[in-house]
């Protein structure tokens, strides 16, 4: 007799479409709308240094380290030498700044107030 259970293969969404990030941590990690603005400037898929980052969002570079050190605890920014990015798996249009975390996309070609 056939299985009729579905294979777990043929359920599975695609891999794009996969959260791979801790819910839980996430949002905490987007409550911040500092973090939004960084995310902002990584998700155009540059590598960018600190002090890059914080003259393009017009805050210190310390505060922005800080913020930044969040966003890679939650696998949000990676860092590379001195040049931060964003992971190009999230990245899902770089021209209109869009991020496709799997649980939401994040539109962040404007920025919440």
């Amino acid at each position: 007799m056939p299985d009729s259970t579905p294979s777990a293969a043929a359920d599975a969404p695609s891999s794009a479409a996969v959260p791979t990030l801790p819910f839980t941590l996430l949002a905490k990690a987007l409550g911040e709308p500092l973090r939004w603005a960084i995310l902002r400037e990584l998700a155009s898929g540059e590598r960018l240094m600190v002090i890059e980052i914080a003259a393009r969002t017009g805050k210190s570079s310390d505060l922005v380290s800080k913020h930044l050190a969040v966003l890679r605890k939650v696998g949000l920014a990676e860092k590379k030498q001195r040049l931060y990015s964003m992971p190009p798996e999230f990245i899902d249009n770089p021209e209109r700044r869009e991020l496709d975390l799997g649980y939401c996309v994040l539109r962040l070609d404007t920025l919440p107030d």
